[in-house]
């Protein structure tokens, strides 16, 4: 057996190398997917799954329509076909797609298809946006667990999703960089006290 106290330039080239080699093995990072969720305004979709473990960024936008780059002057208007909605980017070894779709349920009004809250019209309506086959038969299939609690028919759609077009930089992070206008907003809208009640009128899981 070799004695390292008679080796000591030994030792310390020993101990260089197998630093040289963690360094040069880092740990492997994260895997990140993504999610689409229109929720209504999407300054509080992007709160809401902002504060969810295993979310690492969310950003607003636009989906649906037939526009190509759309402004929020157009997609106030009604009248292109895209929606409010977030870009949920997450770790899957953390949160499950699945598990996002469940917390949709709990932060927003899935019975009126006619907008959210004091926001009306196409543009505010709900809706769950899969990508690809996989994410289409998940979000399916939590849902038609989801409607068997529910009292009344789900107006949430399930649409395949197509272009998703990132919001103005105003819009991005707004209840960080506004958060006064945004909880006078949030508030003011009813949007909590009209999720709390929902909740309220749920049946038991199965």
């Amino acid at each position: 057996m070799t004695s390292w106290k008679k080796y000591p330039l030994a030792l310390a080239a020993s101990v260089a190398f197998m630093l040289s080699a963690q360094a040069e093995s880092p740990a492997k990072a994260p895997t990140t997917a993504t999610a689409i969720f229109a929720g209504g305004c999407f300054w509080c979709s992007e709160a809401d799954y902002e504060k969810l473990k295993g979310v690492s960024e969310v950003v607003s936008g636009y989906i649906g329509g037939t526009t190509k780059n759309p402004t929020y002057e157009q997609i106030s208007s009604g009248d292109t076909g895209h929606y409010e909605a977030v870009e949920v980017f997450y770790d899957p070894a953390v949160v499950s797609y699945n598990a996002l779709v469940s917390y949709f349920w709990s932060h927003h009004n899935y019975l009126d298809g006619g907008g959210q809250f004091c926001d009306r019209g196409s543009q505010y309506a709900p809706a769950i946006f899969p990508q690809g086959a996989e994410q289409m038969a998940i979000a399916r299939k939590n849902l038609a667990a989801f409607q068997q609690r529910v009292t009344g028919k789900i107006a949430t759609k399930i649409i395949p999703a197509t272009t998703f077009y990132t919001a103005e930089a105003y819009h991005q992070d707004y209840y960080k960089t506004n958060p006064l206008r945004y909880q006078y907003y949030r508030l003011s809208c009813g949007r909590d006290s009209r999720i709390e009640a929902l909740k309220a009128k749920l049946k038991p899981a199965n």
